[in-house]
């Protein structure tokens, strides 16, 4: 399995001290998970497919956050691929990524709508990967929704989950004004779109917040992915909405902005899939 050994700029933006703080509450809320990881072949036979792409000065933190998620699911008997920038190429990522059951992305993100016009699904609504492999975290091309509904074959049940990633839970990127709410809501139906498209049936996003209650509730309970998604310890609750989407039919979103204007959690799939169901792929 490829591990490195180290859009448009468009990411969701953070202190580094919020970003250690948010993580450490999440963990110390799964009783110290990462210190102490259970020991369970509860996952055997599942594959988790890691990737971090270039992101410039902060590439290494996000590896380090990535290290820390495939330590829980191998701990889980999950079988676990990395692919980090600056090696963490197409190529690498489609090949890595097939049969995948959960599929973590952290890295930049480039949506729509957006300042970035024109709409088209060559660079929006997928993945900030490195154009070529070892060239170091700036080197940065988008494969956009065209790519991840033909050539991502995860595998059927999948869930995504996109941390830090602008755009994908509704929110713009840093400095730009908040979303309307429609636009908030098209833009997490557009990032849904391609992954729902390979076989996925949940796609998560958090722009801010650790990831890590998600793992701990795929592998170690039978919640819905709608449970899930509210079991997380910054969720809000208070400007929460469900819609249905326009782009996958069938699938519905959930949103819990912070406030007005401020989409930093999404959820958008098939919520009422259990965990129990995942793990039986």
């Amino acid at each position: 399995m490829p591990e490195a050994t180290s859009g448009a700029q468009r990411a969701s933006g953070h202190p580094h001290a919020r970003l250690i703080i948010v993580a450490l509450a999440a963990l110390l809320a799964l009783g110290g998970l990462a210190a102490n990881p259970p020991t369970s072949n509860a996952a055997t036979g599942l594959k988790v497919a890691i990737v971090v792409g270039p992101f410039e000065s902060r590439t290494e933190r996000y590896r380090d956050q990535a290290d820390s998620l495939a330590a829980i699911a191998k701990a889980y008997g999950a079988t676990v691929a990395k692919i980090y920038s600056p090696n963490a190429s197409w190529s690498k990522v489609k090949r890595y990524a097939t049969g995948a059951n959960l599929f973590i992305y952290l890295g930049h993100g480039n949506g729509w709508p957006s300042p970035y016009k024109p709409f088209q699904t060559r660079t929006k609504d997928g993945l900030g990967l490195n154009r070529r492999s070892g060239e170091g975290n700036s080197n940065l091309k988008y494969w956009g929704e065209y790519y991840v509904r033909r050539e991502l074959h995860l595998a059927a049940n999948a869930v995504v989950i996109l941390n830090h990633a602008c755009y994908t839970a509704g929110s713009s990127e840093p400095g730009r004004a908040d979303p309307s709410k429609s636009t908030a809501k098209q833009r997490v139906d557009n990032f849904g779109a391609g992954f729902l498209d390979t076989g996925a049936k949940a796609v998560f996003a958090e722009a801010h917040n650790s990831i890590a209650y998600i793992l701990h509730g795929l592998f170690a309970t039978d919640k819905t992915m709608s449970q899930i998604f509210w079991s997380s310890g910054s969720a809000s609750g208070a400007y929460d909405f469900t819609f249905s989407s326009t782009r996958t039919p069938g699938m519905k979103a959930t949103m819990d902005p912070s406030r007005p204007g401020k989409y930093y959690r999404s959820v958008i799939g098939k919520l009422d899939m259990t965990a129990a169901t995942w793990r039986s792929e």
